[in-house]
């Protein structure tokens, strides 16, 4: 797939809008505006302009609008750009993309404007990556940290991260090549107590890693229970809105139902399953294998009544016992669990703290979206393990401090390919291709 040429796209939302973007970057960007608007581009002015048909046979009037110009390097993209502000709707941003491919600009891949952005130097990885969860963002906290990301947060963290282990790295290559076998006095202790300290630093990055992750991709959360536990009254009332249809005939629910909500600053995808039980029928049974399917993958389980959870459940995900239906309850002795009811509002806040708990533990410790295998670990993870082997070959003996800064060396190198040293071609495609379009 070719990166070069003037490519055009629609920057907006498709549908029903006052405004539409229809952005052109590339060489042939301010020519193609002169030839759709009849009047050269003026870079730092707003334009009002009509946009025709390039067609010397058919100058149709396609639409009225602003044109906005901004020349290279001074752009988005580092390249010549052009904007056509148009009406909205399906029809008039059409016609003015269709007039620029007439004009030869090429449809733009996805993310492509941003590709460009980040080989002409504009933007860094890091920033890419905050542009596009920007985009995505579904929640404030999410928004923060995508922003945090754009304005080079983590790289500065990983700058400092990487200037530590790079001086201890050093301290060790010094003290082997010029002592010639004998350490000086408390050097073994100083080098304990700063590979400790930078241990705990690496642990926080990784729980900075790890939340990111949550933010970007939400978290699971699955209602799980036998029938009439009371899971879909409970996701009613969470969700504030009567999305699930509630029965007290059991196994009313067959299929899984999955809404958004927010906890915390977290992004959830809700789920409601269907009862966990010995199926009556082969439609049942699909449903009750669906829900031990999502409960397989859930980070979160909300376990109502007598649950008895698939084993893989009990081993991946955080589990937080909830005893619903507590209106009901003629003694109310103390149960396990969060106690709740989806008729009165009891314990409903108290369950929202204790879900948010265990999202901010799940960010903390537990594994998350990507770190079930070698491939998905973070360079965090492979830098903390590093660090501890590190430490732990820290005798008084020259060999074992010879391999504490081979692991030293490891810390660097992994923090060096985070840090933006090397690119793989496979790595940008992966990242720019999911972004939208006109992005």
């Amino acid at each position: 797939m070719t990166r070069a040429g003037t490519i055009a796209a629609l920057a907006t939302a498709p549908g029903r809008a006052g405004v539409a973007i229809v952005r052109v970057s590339g060489d042939a960007a301010f020519a193609i505006a002169e030839t759709i608007a009849r009047q050269q581009p003026q870079v730092g002015r707003i334009l009002y302009a009509r946009f025709y048909r390039p067609d010397p046979a058919d100058r149709e009037l396609l639409d009225a609008g602003l044109l906005l110009a901004f020349v290279a390097p001074h752009s988005y993209t580092g390249e010549d750009v052009v904007e056509f502000h148009c009406h909205g709707g399906a029809v008039a941003p059409r016609r003015v993309l269709e007039a620029c491919f007439a004009c030869g600009a090429r449809l733009a891949r996805r993310g492509e404007f941003t590709e460009r952005a980040f080989l002409n130097g504009k933007l860094d990885l890091e920033a890419a990556e905050g542009v596009l969860d920007l985009i995505n963002a579904r929640t404030d906290r999410a928004a923060a940290a995508a922003l945090a990301g754009l304005d080079g947060a983590r790289k500065r963290r990983l700058r400092a991260l990487y200037d530590g282990a790079l001086a201890l790295a050093t301290e060790v290559e010094h003290a082997l090549d010029i002592d010639e076998g004998e350490l000086p006095d408390g050097f073994v202790p100083r080098l304990n107590a700063a590979l400790a300290a930078l241990a705990a630093q690496f642990a926080e990055a990784r729980r900075r890693a790890r939340e990111g992750r949550l933010l970007r991709d939400g978290a699971l959360v699955v209602l799980a229970g036998p029938p009439n536990a009371g899971k879909s009254s409970l996701m009613n009332a969470l969700l504030g809105a009567h999305r699930v249809l509630v029965s007290a005939t059991p196994g009313t629910t067959r299929d899984s139902i999955e809404e958004g909500l927010e906890i915390a600053g977290f992004p959830v995808r809700l789920v409601d399953t269907a009862g966990l039980r010995t199926a009556a029928d082969a439609i049942e049974g699909e449903g009750v294998r669906r829900a031990e399917e999502l409960i397989a993958q859930a980070d979160v389980v909300l376990a109502l009544g007598a649950c008895d959870l698939p084993r893989v459940a009990r081993r991946t995900a955080r589990v937080l016992k909830v005893h619903a239906k507590c209106d009901l309850d003629a003694n109310r002795d103390p149960v396990a669990g969060v106690r709740v009811s989806a008729v009165t509002g009891e314990g409903l806040d108290d369950l929202r703290r204790a879900l948010a708990a265990e999202l901010d533990a799940l960010a903390e410790n537990g594994a998350c979206p990507g770190d079930g295998n070698e491939d998905g670990r973070t360079a965090f993870d492979h830098s903390l393990a590093a660090l501890i082997e590190a430490e732990a070959q820290l005798p008084a003996t020259v060999d074992d401090l010879v391999l504490a800064g081979g692991a030293l060396r490891r810390v660097c190198e992994t923090l060096g390919a985070c840090l933006g040293a090397t690119y793989s071609a496979d790595l940008l495609d992966n990242l720019f291709s999911r972004f939208c379009v006109g992005k």
